[in-house]
């Protein structure tokens, strides 16, 4: 209980910060509708997060995160520009460890502002860096916008493209998509028997299941127009994977991507804009020559981030999550904005960590 009560203490601290930097303080209901939440993240939510449901209402969730109430409430009745802060619990399943808290307290600063996107990126990175001071933090950082503008201008078919966009936050699965989008494994046995059939349904028997015929007939279409389609080229491949693997600190890291655009020149867009928030870090005091930067960083659990990510871990501890993380969901307030979209960045932090880490001496 002292815990508790010590952590609920710093999270207001960490708000009252987030106040003085011009921030509103703001409140979102524990329990969120589950639909809202299923369209943007799909049924692998469920995974990580508590569901119920009433007669009322229907399916509902433990709010797994502040970010889409808040970016709900701001497209609906927001000012511009706005900066929100908030402090309370978060709710997680841990099916896999059980030594990771399933509830805690988080606390968030959040910035819409259409102004000056890298300069909102750096205000946000630089105010939670400051809560941090004093912890024997590791800083990491990343653009999801870079790999997005590459798989977007890949000389292929939007149905691969698309394929690829949606497992971004895949990393297995999107590696796999682009073996096989490249020709290199081969068409599984099945597969190809099933293509080569001239009527796929003649002998199927009945139709069984969820799917009706015409959906299924729709699939085979596309199975068969994505057998027709060539590889992606083996230049672009090369590129991409170039990509992947950048991670060196800041000016070097654009240098690495600098050199990757030559090939991939739909990046450059978003090397721009990450040339303009190195910059902007700077200005703010940043030390931009130790800052690490990893192109692949944010994929496994940063899903409706599409620009800049961030994060600081404790140094040593991997067995810990993220002290605080955060970056750029434009199309998050696209997703929310029933046609309206605003640059919206933000980050959050766990006091309870913070506390756990300082008492430790780490």
């Amino acid at each position: 209980m002292e815990d508790r009560a010590r952590t609920l203490a710093r999270a207001a601290e960490l708000r009252a910060y987030f106040e003085q930097a011009g921030a509103l303080p703001v409140e979102t209901p524990v329990l969120q509708p589950a639909e809202l939440l299923l369209d943007l993240y799909g049924e692998d939510i469920r995974g990580r997060a508590y569901v119920t449901s009433d007669a009322l209402r229907g399916e509902q969730m433990l709010r797994p995160d502040f970010t889409v109430p808040v970016v709900q409430m701001h497209m609906s009745h927001g000012a511009e520009p706005a900066r929100y802060t908030y402090a309370g619990e978060v709710f997680r399943r841990q099916e896999h460890d059980p030594d990771r808290a399933n509830e805690y307290i988080q606390v968030g600063y959040e910035v819409f502002d259409r102004n000056d996107p890298a300069a909102a990126d750096a205000e946000v990175f630089t105010l939670i860096a400051g809560a941090l001071s004093g912890l024997h933090l590791r800083a990491a950082t990343g653009d999801i916008g870079i790999l997005t503008a590459a798989v977007a201008g890949l000389n292929t078919t939007e149905a691969r493209k698309a394929a690829l966009m949606r497992h971004i936050w895949r990393p297995r699965r999107f590696r796999a998509l682009l073996d096989r989008y490249a020709g290199r494994t081969p068409v599984p046995a099945t597969r190809a028997t099933l293509l080569a059939e001239a009527d796929p349904f003649a002998a199927a028997g009945p139709v069984i299941g969820r799917r009706g015929r015409a959906e299924i007939a729709a699939r085979i279409a596309a199975l068969k127009a994505d057998a027709a389609a060539g590889p992606i080229s083996k230049h672009e491949l090369t590129a991409l994977e170039a990509l992947l693997a950048v991670r060196e600190t800041l000016p070097f890291a654009l240098e690495r991507l600098r050199d990757v655009a030559v090939d991939l020149p739909q990046i450059t867009p978003a090397l721009d804009r990450l040339e303009a928030r190195i910059a902007a870090l700077a200005a703010r005091g940043v030390d931009v020559e130790s800052l690490e930067f990893e192109a692949s960083y944010g994929r496994t659990s940063m899903e409706y981030y599409d620009g800049f990510v961030f994060g600081f871990y404790a140094a040593g501890r991997a067995d810990l999550p993220p002290v605080a993380s955060g970056g750029r969901y434009d199309a998050l307030t696209r997703a929310l904005g029933d046609g309206a979209e605003i640059p919206a960045v933000g980050g959050v932090l766990r006091p309870g960590l913070m506390l756990a880490l300082r008492e430790g001496g780490e």
